[in-house]
């Protein structure tokens, strides 16, 4: 079989762009075995250039090359690409519009799916429309004294809110609101970093999240997986990432065997329903009375080494290089 070029792309412009550089480097160790591969990993600087490992600037071609920026060096044609980017331009669907318009198969949703999904609101509004039970919300359209006050409406029915920016990956521009007076200034923040924002009821409960992938034609939900906080924190970028973060994380949450069937159902339900493909992360909140409601979807969950994702699909039996091959050799052509 002859050589399948591969383009590895990371970095991207968003607040995650590190978190993604560390993703890639776990995909490239994932695929470092394969030698049918040639993997050629380019980061998309926050100034918008592609640099490639040998710190060259390239681009790639509307036919399909990569090509060394300010030559006519076509030598490379690309046959699979793995848009390795959380937040923008990946799971925005910034990128798969891109691919999809240069005719590039690659890996993941897209980018109808991934637009849905990374918009909280019309995601929520997807969960609605498939029947999947979610969290009791409200969205506001601008920063007005109408929206402040639909804001502080809802914070005497439900008492605690979440404020969060709609289109902002990795719990960036989300805040907890537990006092009434706070709701004004943590709105403008939110606005900061969206033109839309999300209010949602708080609700105490357990966060649980499910690998989802496709394997030989079938979607394949993994037992759910949790995330545990202490009682002083909720799930944010500094929780995720950072080194003293005191969050911590079980493969298989100790939940019942029929609570934990029927989140894997509703996981299924909502990658069909929303024409996810390849792999997503589905996230769940059970409340204290055991009612399951769907948080949100991620169309390119991370690969940190304390990303979920990769140890769920490994618990489940599955390699993740050798799941990775087989969608590039089934999308590329080079079976």
């Amino acid at each position: 079989m002859s050589s399948i070029n591969v383009v590895l792309l990371c970095g991207g412009g968003s607040d995650e762009h590190e978190i993604s550089l560390i993703s890639a480097g776990y995909i490239q160790s994932c695929l470092s075995t394969q030698e049918s591969l040639n993997l050629i990993r380019l980061e998309l600087t926050k100034s918008g250039q592609y640099i490639g490992e040998d710190a060259k600037r390239y681009s790639l071609s509307h036919d399909g090359y990569l090509v060394e920026f300010g030559t006519q060096n076509t030598d490379v044609k690309i046959d699979f690409v793995i848009p390795c980017f959380h937040g923008f331009p990946g799971e925005t669907g910034d990128i798969q519009s891109f691919l999809t318009l240069n005719k590039l198969p690659f890996l993941g949703s897209g980018a109808e799916a991934s637009v849905h999904c990374f918009n909280k609101i019309t995601s929520k509004q997807w969960f609605t429309a498939l029947d999947i039970p979610n969290t009791p919300y409200l969205f506001l359209s601008d920063n007005s004294v109408e929206s402040i006050e639909k804001a502080r409406t809802a914070f005497k029915q439900w008492d605690s809110l979440f404020i969060k920016a709609a289109c902002q990956g990795s719990s960036v521009g989300c805040y907890k609101v537990d006092n009434i007076e706070d709701i004004e200034s943590t709105i403008a923040q939110a606005f900061e970093f969206s033109p839309f924002v999300l209010v949602e009821k708080t609700i105490n409960a357990r966060e649980l999240e499910v690998a989802v992938y496709e394997y030989n034609g079938e979607i394949i939900a993994t037992l759910p997986g949790e995330i545990i906080t202490d009682s002083e924190h909720f799930y944010d970028f500094h929780e995720k990432y950072a080194k003293d973060s005191k969050a911590t994380t079980e493969i298989v949450a100790d939940v019942p065997s029929d609570i934990a069937e029927q989140i894997r159902q509703y996981a299924i339900k909502a990658f069909k329903g929303m024409k996810l493909r390849h792999l997503a992360r589905i996230d769940f909140f059970l409340s204290n009375e055991n009612e399951i409601l769907l948080n949100e979807i991620n169309t390119f969950p991370g690969m940190t080494p304390i990303s979920m994702f990769p140890k769920m699909l490994q618990n489940h039996g599955e390699d993740f290089g050798e799941f990775l091959m087989g969608i590039i050799e089934k999308r590329s052509g080079k079976k």
